[in-house]
């Protein structure tokens, strides 16, 4: 059993930052990726920003520059660092990770349960 527990949403004006957290947990022999995807209201999630293990941060064109990605892979934790926020950034964040469960298994897909982010005056 896999967990990926989301945290750090809320409510911010624009201009403003968040800071968003995804840890997993559960049995896991290994991460191969762990990002952020977003959907807003009546639209598609859509992805934000992902990492590789040993790799360097993709963003989607609209957050570069404004968004940082990281991952403690210590911890099994991303964190998603949220500046110069802007009403179009409001959306469900959805926490991804690409996981081994086990040495021989097959990568899976896991989503935290989303968290609410809401940008405006």
């Amino acid at each position: 059993q896999v967990q990926l527990v989301e945290s750090g949403g809320g409510l911010v004006q624009p201009g403003g930052s968040l800071r968003l957290s995804c840890a997993a947990s559960g049995s896991i022999f290994s991460i191969s990726a762990m990002g952020w995807y977003r959907q807003a209201p009546g639209k598609e999630r859509k992805l934000v920003a992902l990492i590789t293990f040993g790799g360097s941060p993709n963003y989607v064109d609209s957050v570069k520059g404004r968004f940082t990605l990281s991952r403690d892979n210590t911890k099994n934790t991303a964190y998603l660092q949220m500046n110069s926020l802007k009403p179009e950034d409001t959306a469900v964040y959805y926490c991804y990770a690409l996981i081994k469960q086990t040495e021989y298994a097959s990568l899976r897909d896991y989503w935290g349960q989303g968290t609410q982010v809401t940008v405006s005056s």
